[in-house]
């Protein structure tokens, strides 16, 4: 399509958290904006050389022709934004304002479209509607779902699968060897697998963050219910409270959202991992399921108003081991 001049303007790039979503993106962005003799002759995979002045430019951020849309980072709270905000989208007005060379391609890549707030969302939308020519929009979405459904209506989708097997071991592999870690033995990686469900960035976070260790723990005290082992829950939430390393609270709440949502899974379709189907069957009756839908829905926005508004994490994390056991009880 790009190479017969028929390219789409917009792209809907979806699929998993981490499962290479943005490493696409930014393939098409190297390849849109670098020079035809740069391009690979057939065009097929996408290929643009490295040391060309195109790649290096994007991977710095500095190409002219692209603009970033993210979260912006808050040097006083020193952390990122929560969201998008309509200020960041408000740069496509000068940036779609400058004259192009000949023939030559703006990219304006989106990571992610779930963040953008709702101001954000419609400004992105009135450029989507009436985009300049030779333009790109590439739009990453873990919950497309989510997204407004005129944002949706303007382009084109891309559903990435996720890996799984020799290729994922393969991926997995190559990612860890570049940080100087290796993948664990065939029963810890069997483990490690069904955790990262297809997302090498997750083998990777997993590794580097101990998630084996950590997840066999949450394992076992949401194990423990209806009756709450709270020696476990409080050694937990002593870790992950104030001062823990902000990759180990986020790889905790990863799983921690992950095995709530397999748990409510596993009791509505029956299906999942016989664990997974056991636990379930043991503390969700079929009448209370919507309630823990529900009660994973609060914990998802909960961790975020922690975020957002500086909130005591222990506190945050004994509350939801409460409700939680409270959710349990017969």
């Amino acid at each position: 399509a790009f190479a017969g001049g028929q390219m789409h303007h917009a792209w809907l790039l979806t699929g998993r958290c981490g499962i290479g979503k943005a490493s696409l993106a930014y393939r098409l962005a190297r390849h849109a904006l670098a020079r035809p003799q740069e391009r690979d002759a057939t065009g097929d995979l996408l290929q643009v050389a490295f040391e060309t002045s195109a790649a290096r430019q994007v991977k710095a951020l500095s190409h002219p022709g692209l603009l970033l849309l993210r979260r912006p980072y808050d040097s006083r709270a020193r952390r990122f934004a929560q969201t998008i905000p309509v200020d960041e989208v408000r740069k496509l007005k000068s940036f779609l304002g400058l004259t192009s060379g000949e023939n030559a391609w703006r990219v304006v890549l989106v990571d992610s479209a779930d963040e953008l707030n709702l101001n954000a969302a419609n400004a992105l939308l009135k450029s989507l509607e009436e985009p300049p020519a030779r333009t790109l929009f590439l739009l990453i979405s873990a919950e497309p779902s989510r997204l407004l459904p005129t944002i949706r209506s303007r382009c084109r989708r891309l559903d990435l699968a996720p890996l799984a097997g020799e290729p994922l071991r393969a991926a997995a592999a190559a990612a860890l060897s570049g940080r100087n870690l290796q993948l664990p033995d065939t029963e810890a990686w069997a483990k490690l697998e069904a955790l990262a469900q297809g997302s090498v960035r997750r083998v990777l976070q997993l590794t580097a963050t101990g998630g084996l260790e950590l997840y066999g723990r949450l394992e076992r005290c949401v194990g423990s219910l209806p009756r709450l082992d709270w020696t476990l829950a409080h050694a937990l939430t002593d870790e992950m409270g104030f001062g823990a390393p902000e990759q180990h609270y986020e790889a905790f709440f990863e799983l921690f959202f992950d095995l709530l949502a397999r748990l409510v899974r596993a009791r509505a379709t029956g299906e999942g991992r016989p664990a997974d189907r056991a636990l379930a069957e043991r503390l969700i009756a079929p009448e209370r399921l919507p309630a823990w839908a529900a009660f994973w829905q609060a914990a998802v926005a909960e961790k975020a108003d922690a975020a957002e508004f500086n909130l005591d994490r222990k506190a945050t994390l004994t509350s939801l081991f409460a409700r939680l056991e409270a959710l349990a009880r017969p």
